[in-house]
């Protein structure tokens, strides 16, 4: 059963900025993800960066909660030898979704200089 859905689209050209602060880096992205960033084509960093922020935004609307409702850093976007984005979750996040028994879907893609992202959480 689908517990939650979000959607959400952000400008590639806003994470290149941002990208730029570390401090925003460390707060935002967990450590396999900055290890992704850093082997990321730096000419393609920013586009990623954005993906990966519209799905944790996506993660936090399906899930009911906004900005704030759980750490961004414990909600890594990863991606599987194919290539397909997947949620790897850690503390509050990780536990919100065991104790309500949530599989997690994720989809992402970039056009028009935007990211979008999203997610379904369905009841196991």
């Amino acid at each position: 059963m689908i517990a939650g859905i979000g959607v959400d689209a952000v400008r590639i050209d806003r994470l290149q900025t941002s990208l730029a602060r570390p401090a925003f880096v460390q707060k935002v992205f967990g450590p396999q993800e900055r290890a992704l960033l850093e082997d990321t084509a730096p000419s393609r960093r920013a586009e990623r960066a954005a993906g990966c922020w519209a799905a944790k935004e996506a993660f936090l609307k399906a899930a009911g909660r906004g900005i704030g409702g759980f750490a961004l850093a414990e909600i890594q976007v990863l991606r599987r030898p194919s290539g397909a984005p997947y949620y790897q979750l850690s503390g509050g996040a990780q536990a919100w979704a065991e104790e309500n028994r949530l599989l997690l879907h994720l989809s992402i893609s970039h056009d028009g200089g935007m990211a979008i992202a999203f997610a379904v959480a369905e009841t196991v």
